[in-house]
């Protein structure tokens, strides 16, 4: 019955997930929890996923590399490990999408609800710090989640490349295929040092806006 409950509830909040947001907002709100704090828990969650994606982007490229030079007969065993790197990589990427989505949702609930307090102060000082607070820290985090969406863009390049030699690897094990697969290299090394480059950038993004949001 449990199971069958938890199953009704999470149909509910497929069809109606800002619903289920704001529920989820107003339970953590009843123990203390802000939407303040979420957004800032957020935020470092998707700091981590990108630096995670980053290593796995890293490593991928390292085992590309390694394929170059790889024996003849060993090909197979190379193909499996592209394979997994790829399905790492993917898990990451998805990781980091579900986590800026997350961001989304949370700074939507944030924003309209600071907006409406700030209508509610009587003070004309205090309304107009607030206000003051309220759009630094919206231009800021527009700014971020446009950085985050630039370094997310930046992986579905290096993903379709990491799918594409494993699949052509997949059907041509043979020594041919290295030759092959060498001159892909360098378009692969340009997009992950590109994806790297604006991941760093949403990350020092991420740290100036959890450091606004904690003053």
């Amino acid at each position: 019955m449990v199971n069958i409950s938890r199953k009704i509830m999470a149909l509910v909040c497929v069809f109606s997930l800002s619903n289920c947001s704001s529920a989820y907002y107003s339970a953590m709100e009843k123990v203390g929890i802000h939407k303040r704090d979420i957004m800032i828990e957020r935020v470092i969650d998707a700091k981590e996923s990108q630096q995670e994606a980053q290593e796995q982007f890293k490593s991928a490229l390292e085992e590309m590399t390694a394929l170059i030079n790889v024996d003849g007969g060993k090909l197979e065993d190379q193909y499996n490990v592209i394979q997994e790197q790829y399905e790492d990589s993917k898990e990451a990427a998805d990781k980091v999408s579900s986590r800026i989505e997350k961001i989304a949702d949370v700074s939507n609930a944030l924003f309209d609800e600071w907006q409406n307090e700030i209508e509610q102060i009587v003070s004309a000082n205090l309304k107009s710090q607030s206000s003051l607070k309220f759009k630094e820290t919206q231009r800021r985090y527009r700014s971020l989640i446009k950085s985050m969406r630039k370094a997310e863009s930046k992986m579905a390049p290096v993903l379709s490349a990491l799918k594409d030699n494993s699949l052509f690897l997949k059907h041509n094990l043979n020594a041919r295929a290295i030759g092959a697969l060498q001159g892909e290299m360098v378009s692969i090394k340009k997009d992950v040092s590109a994806l790297i480059k604006e991941m760093n950038t949403a990350i020092a993004q991420s740290q100036l806006f959890i450091d606004l949001l904690e003053k």
